[in-house]
């Protein structure tokens, strides 16, 4: 079996057994990761480019270790220094890129669907590294990898997620990836932050803090940006952290095994407790190791379509 698209641009476009391979493949890659000789030649000769349009460390460097780890030239697009710089579109970029001979191209962008633009017009590859308020594909697959890795499938599992819903990708990625194999996705949020009409994607909108983490088997935070707080969207990080911010207490409703998690970087203190955070429930450090793992997977299987 097979990606069916040359790009990985959301989870909306990718089928179950699709999701499923990837997951597969990340087994076997994080096993290089955790390995002391982490250099396999899998993608010699290929070529990884990451053009980031706004400031990412955790994603970007996750796809350039990625890359380097499986012997691809990985080379980091700095836009602020580029020709975009200068008034180059975002096609024109792409096509350089083309003949330049990339073979993938890893592009984050403040604009929903930019990825899905540059995929229609160049051969490469394209990831989506995130594209404005839409998705976050690879958080979502490395969540779901974290979440299969510890509970052994998805079906019937109920998920919370709790935190800014509305400016989140990652939860609408999430919400997308899971529904689709089986899990049941609870989302709390101040009213501020919960986008009308999100119910349709599948998911479940609750009332209270209780009722999410409620018989949960795992609960996710979403991390609070400091712009909402000069659009008035939130009172403060205080009132959040008092009214939304997880701690221990509010697991004793969950499971017993529930999983805690968050893609990352969390704000001690507003979205989690440092008690929550550093639990033995917490997977949020294995979380950054199996996102390397499943852009290491995304990295082979795109590149290795047309041998397979």
């Amino acid at each position: 079996m097979k990606l069916r698209s040359k790009d990985i641009l959301g989870l909306e476009y990718l089928e179950p057994d699709e999701m499923n391979l990837i997951l597969d493949m990340a087994s076997d890659m994080k096993k290089i990761v955790q390995s002391n000789m982490k250099r396999v030649n899998y993608l010699q000769g290929r070529s990884v480019m990451t053009l980031f349009y706004e400031n990412s460390t955790r994603t970007r460097v996750s796809f350039e270790l990625a890359a380097k780890y499986m012997g691809a030239n990985a080379v980091n697009i700095s836009v602020s220094s580029s020709s975009v710089a200068k008034g180059e579109n975002l096609i024109d970029t792409g096509r350089t890129l083309d003949v330049m001979g990339t073979d993938i191209v890893v592009m984050r962008h403040c604009q929903p669907g930019a990825p899905h633009l540059l995929a229609k017009n160049i051969r490469a590859s394209v990831i989506n590294a995130g594209d404005g308020m839409h998705e976050h594909p690879t958080q979502a697959l490395l969540d779901m990898y974290t979440i299969r890795e510890a509970k052994g499938g998805f079906e019937g599992l109920k998920v919370a997620i709790i935190g800014d819903i509305m400016h989140s990708r990652v939860a609408r990625s999430n919400i997308i990836g899971l529904g689709k194999m089986g899990a049941k996705v609870y989302i709390y949020a101040p009213a501020t932050l919960m986008p009308i009409g999100i119910e349709k994607m599948g998911c479940h909108i609750c009332s209270s803090l209780q009722e999410a983490v409620e018989g949960a088997d795992v609960v996710m935070g979403l991390r609070i940006q400091k712009e909402r707080l000069k659009k008035a969207l939130i009172p403060s990080t205080e009132e959040y952290a008092r009214f939304f911010g997880l701690d221990l207490r509010h697991l004793a409703g969950s499971k017993k095994d529930a999983l805690v998690m968050h893609p990352g970087p969390v704000n001690r203190g507003v979205e989690m407790t440092s008690l929550l955070i550093d639990s033995d429930q917490s997977r949020i450090t294995e979380q950054v190791t199996n996102g390397v793992a499943i852009r290491m997977a995304l990295l082979y299987l795109l590149a290795g379509r047309e041998e397979n």
